[in-house]
């Protein structure tokens, strides 16, 4: 069984949906420490004027130690206003535009203020539009107790897995020799942005999901593993 994990992600980039789809589980980091200026509530769209981030403003004051599942988003700025407008003004001659942007708009507009919450949500709908099957859960309901290298193999142990896919900065932290020493063969994923039709000039890649959708219409064709 192939496990892969990572942190919640606002508007995930296609390469987040093209490691769960090559795993047989995902692993929905909520338990672990928050990482500020991370991609965890912020990516990126492109718009007439260029890139703009789309960011989901948390209340971090006394959490920044704690854990994500225990982080609460901002409410007192526009911030789903904004962005849905944002979306809008950037994507409105996108081809894909009239049958994506409703749906985009209904997971930013959910009203839930819990921040792992949100984003787990909105993950799932991510997961039906894109026909990845694979199956999720949460690291907060697994309570593991280790850290780092550690902490993944743990992840792997509970859940039976034989074969962990690991993003391309698992390089700089994993110890392969444990995994080895536990029967379980760590893989890396090589993730490529395939080019697609984009509005507003030059192709710019990595951009969030939404980019390849709305240019699209398609999300499956983002990536390999659909």
């Amino acid at each position: 069984m192939i496990l892969s994990a990572h942190q919640p992600a606002h508007l995930p980039w296609l390469g987040y949906l093209d490691k769960i789809a090559r795993s047989d589980l995902f692993v929905f980091l909520d338990h672990v420490q928050f990482e500020k200026n991370s991609f965890t509530n912020r990516n990126r769209i492109r718009t007439p004027q260029g890139t703009a981030w789309l960011t989901v403003p948390l209340s971090t004051r006394g959490h920044m130690n704690g854990a994500i599942r225990d982080l609460r988003i901002d409410e007192s700025r526009p911030w789903r206003e904004r962005q849905i407008r944002t979306i809008a003004m950037a994507y409105r001659r996108a081809p894909a535009f009239d049958a994506v942007f409703p749906v985009i708009e209904g997971w930013i507009s959910d009203p839930t203020d819990r921040f792992a919450d949100y984003c787990f949500h909105q993950l799932q709908g991510w997961l039906r539009q894109a026909e990845i099957g694979t199956e999720v859960v949460r690291s907060s309901d697994l309570a593991p107790t280790a850290r780092k290298s550690d902490l993944v193999l743990e992840l792997c142990r509970r859940t039976g897995a034989d074969r962990y896919l690991s993003g391309a900065l698992g390089r700089n932290y994993l110890d392969e020799a444990s995994f080895a020493a536990a029967g379980i063969a760590v893989e890396y994923q090589d993730f490529r942005a395939p080019i697609h039709p984009q509005l507003w000039g030059e192709f710019v890649p990595n951009l969030s999901a939404v980019d390849h959708w709305m240019n699209t219409g398609d999300l499956r064709t983002g990536f390999a593993a659909a």
